[in-house]
């Protein structure tokens, strides 16, 4: 009964990493879409901002998926996505089925939450804390 007990206790810590992991890794797509075409072509204008944010996407998303500096990180890319949803999607629409900017949404909220979380137990930050950081459990990260 107590090795079900501490599998379910893991399992936040787990899914923790694995939301870091795949949000950090989709929006870095973005970034290497606007930086480099890949893996598909940016159809906007290359103004300097979307440069920029070619750069917090490509970079931000690679940092979060690793889990390296993960909190500043991901605080960052919250902001420039609330700063997308505003400047280019809500002038569009009210809601954000219309405006299309749902995605926009749900990354700000997903990476605001990892910035307050943390990378979770499997994340180089984690590892860089130290081996007592590692027996403290899915909190200390």
């Amino acid at each position: 009964m107590s090795g079900a007990m501490s599998s379910r206790a893991g399992a936040p810590a787990f899914v923790l990493s694995l939301l870091r992991f795949v949000a950090g890794l989709c929006f870095m797509q973005h970034g290497l879409s606007k930086l480099f075409g890949f893996p598909a072509a940016f159809s906007g204008h290359m103004t300097s901002l979307v440069v920029a944010a070619g750069i917090i996407e490509a970079l931000g998303g690679l940092l979060v998926c690793i889990g390296l500096f993960t909190r500043p990180a991901a605080f960052l890319m919250s902001g420039e996505m609330a700063i997308g949803y505003f400047t280019v999607h809500l002038p569009k629409s009210f809601f954000p089925l219309v405006n299309g900017g749902d995605l926009a949404i749900m990354y700000c909220f997903v990476f605001f939450y990892i910035a307050v979380a943390g990378g979770g137990a499997w994340s180089l930050d984690r590892l860089m804390a130290g081996p007592r950081s590692w027996l403290a459990g899915p909190q200390a990260a």
